[in-house]
């Protein structure tokens, strides 16, 4: 008993943390205005605050791993946390723009890896049959954040000034720091020795495992093609009131933590066609979106669908490059981890920049189209993905005497 309440308490540790990380990945587009004012920029200057903190992430995933290979985890993930926390007072206290910019990158980077070893840490804890239901418990706490912890940080920039919100992200971070030494184990390795460069970098040689990333990159992207302009849509094109768009914000957040607990139930033992699933689902719902975002009542059954897949597939993913890597690569699964939170993070780049061209050479409604095509290349793909995995499957039932 008490080493499923241990495994519960660390699990509870890593969940923290991410949502102090979800808070300083969403709070950027609350805090973009008076960071312009503040150093007199124009607004696409100080948009770099989220571009950077994006290029900080998928940086800081793969090359800090690499780096930090043969580290226990428990040690790397209590640094990263420090380093997340310094780059949060550098932020706060930061006499130039310059400095915000560079608080951000080292902030970005610690969430990077502190991703990438999480889900490797929470797979560990609970074992191969649990690990997706693990993953998205800790993962848990990003969506939470994107709920409830952004919009609440927005509205204490707006009384208290833009510094405070990452003060008390800070402070979320100390918390978290504190909750991740007392509750995760040591989990020292039986061999420590740092896996070589030329192993480490031996998953880029995996057809199946690329692949799947890019399903990351095209699937989780094209969320974010429409989110990304989700406000200006539901004001602009369904015409709800600036006042009403934080509250419809949060029903689509409130989806969202839903979706990912939902996907952390679904999949363990047949995790591509569950993606397939959510995909197609997905695709058909982006598509609607374009028709319905002209009606209130349609808009708002219609983002509450977009919700649940939006981070459904999340955990699933996560898990199952895990589990690729366990069997072509197990000595550089870390690795693979963190090339799949780059993953994510390229798709948050690419579905923003789809959006932004459809509404440069369309309109606003456009956005949900562009998004729809993504997920339906996410699914075409996925589907040279799930014959891969037949082999797979074929294979691990050869090894283990399952077939004559």
């Amino acid at each position: 008993m008490a080493k499923k309440i241990n495994t519960k308490f660390a699990l509870f540790a890593l969940a923290a943390t991410f949502f102090g990380i979800g808070v300083t990945e969403f709070i950027s587009v609350g805090v973009l205005p008076a960071v312009a004012k503040e150093f007199s920029l124009s607004s696409g200057t100080a948009g770099l605050i989220t571009t950077i903190y994006a290029l900080g992430v998928a940086l800081g995933a793969p090359v800090l791993t690499l780096l930090t290979a043969g580290i226990p985890k428990k040690k790397v993930i209590v640094s990263a946390i420090i380093v997340f926390v310094l780059g949060h007072l550098l932020i706060a206290g930061a006499p130039t723009f310059g400095l915000v910019l560079l608080g951000r990158f080292v902030a970005g980077a610690a969430h990077g890896l502190l991703f990438a070893l999480s889900s490797t840490i929470a797979a560990a804890l609970v074992g191969p049959s649990k690990q997706t239901s693990a993953i998205a418990y800790i993962f848990g706490g990003f969506p939470i954040a994107t709920a409830i912890g952004a919009p609440l940080g927005t509205s204490v920039s707006d009384i208290m000034g833009w510094r405070i919100p990452f003060l008390l992200i800070a402070l979320l971070g100390m918390i978290a720091l504190a909750l991740n030494l007392l509750a995760l184990p040591k989990m020292e390795e039986k061999n420590t020795a740092k896996p070589s460069l030329r192993t480490q970098l031996s998953v880029f040689t995996q057809k199946h495992l690329m692949l799947t990333l890019i399903v990351t990159i095209l699937g989780y992207g094209g969320t974010f093609a429409t989110f990304t302009y989700l406000s200006l849509i539901v004001q602009q094109v369904t015409g709800v009131s600036k006042a009403a768009t934080p509250l419809v914000l949060l029903v689509y957040g409130v989806a969202i933590a839903a979706g990912n607990s939902l996907g952390g139930r679904l999949g363990g033992r047949k995790p591509v066609e569950t993606l397939l699933a959510i995909f197609a689902v997905q695709a058909v719902a982006l598509f609607a979106f374009y028709f319905s975002s002209v009606n209130l009542l349609l808009t708002m059954v219609n983002i509450v669908v977009l919700g649940l897949l939006a981070f459904m597939s999340v955990p699933l993913l996560q898990s199952y490059i895990l589990s690729l890597a366990g069997s072509y690569r197990p000595e550089a699964i870390e690795m693979a981890s963190s090339l799949n939170i780059t993953a994510f993070n390229l798709g948050i780049v690419l579905g923003s920049f789809v959006g932004g061209q459809a509404i440069a050479y369309f309109n606003l409604r456009a956005t949900a189209a562009a998004a729809g095509i993504m997920v339906v290349l996410a699914v075409l793909l996925a589907l040279v993905v799930a014959k891969l995995e037949n082999g797979r499957q074929a294979l691990l039932a050869l090894d283990n005497g399952e077939l004559a």
